[in-house]
């Protein structure tokens, strides 16, 4: 039984209208080659936003209610999948750095309090915020000991989603330490800042993320497709190739720091900071 899409009525008009209802092609992809996080020791500390948006996965098995929000949510500045089920969640959990899961509970095969009972003895994982017409406080409560992080009863309005959202995904970070050491290097991933001894590099936004990502999980080769599997949207309309060209801007702006041996090559298998 799914959650009844009317309940969406508070849902502000300046969220714009989804497409007509198609396919929901996007719930069923998820990259084969990206690591599963909980296998990353560094990945609970890492900032899945890695191009400055927050990444969120919502998971509805209503087509209305999953294209509302997604529309809504990237009207705000989000990146969005959307996942029809709980084993299409899952799948792009494995798959995609989130920040926050946006998750219905009643759905077909595999229910939303199945995906946190998966979920909840990892130590890497999103931040859950359940949206549900399930009203009752035995609901809440069994949701938030199986591990969600918040629980929003269906109609809600979208601006107070929003702000949820916001705080959880602050929330992730702040548990963390904001800063990376690296030699003469210094990330500030609060301020999103790269130092080289004293001086500021001039990163672009990707530049930047891809400089995080590599300091982050240093000492691991990271293949072309893996990093552009966290840099970039899964529908987005770039291809990997791109990455050689971050790669090459990136480097010559640590050249000029004289940090040019930050970042090695390894011949086809990726790049790496040892």
């Amino acid at each position: 039984m799914r959650d009844d899409p009317a309940s969406l009525s508070q849902t502000p008009a300046s969220v714009p209208e989804p497409p007509a209802p198609g396919p929901d092609t996007r719930a069923a992809k998820a990259p084969a080659a990206a690591a599963a996080p909980a296998a990353d020791t560094d990945v609970g500390a890492e900032c899945p936003a890695q191009n400055g948006q927050m990444r969120v996965l919502v998971v509805d098995d209503s087509e209305r209610v999953r294209n509302t929000l997604a529309a809504g949510l990237r009207a705000h500045g989000m990146a969005v999948e959307t996942a029809a089920d709980g084993a299409q969640a899952l799948t792009l959990i494995n798959g995609l750095p989130f920040d926050v899961v946006v998750l219905d509970l009643m759905m077909p095969q595999l229910d939303g309090m199945a995906v946190l009972r998966e979920l909840k003895p990892r130590s890497a994982k999103p931040r859950i915020l359940v949206l549900s017409a399930r009203d009752q406080v035995q609901d809440r409560v069994e949701a938030l000991n199986l591990g969600a992080d918040d629980y929003l009863v269906k109609p809600f309005s979208f601006d107070e989603l929003e702000a949820r959202l916001h705080a959880l995904a602050r929330r992730r970070y702040e548990a963390a330490s904001p800063v990376l050491r690296h030699g003469r290097l210094t990330i500030d991933t609060a301020a999103r800042l790269a130092r080289v001894d004293d001086t500021v590099l001039p990163l672009t936004p990707r530049e930047y993320s891809l400089l995080e990502l590599l300091v982050r999980r240093r000492g691991r080769v990271l293949s072309r497709t893996t990093i552009f599997e966290q840099l970039y949207q899964s529908d987005s309309a770039a291809s990997d190739t791109v990455i050689e060209v971050l790669i090459s801007t990136m480097r010559a702006k640590l050249a000029k720091a004289e940090l040019s041996d930050l970042v090695e090559t390894r011949r086809g298998f990726g790049y790496v900071v040892p």
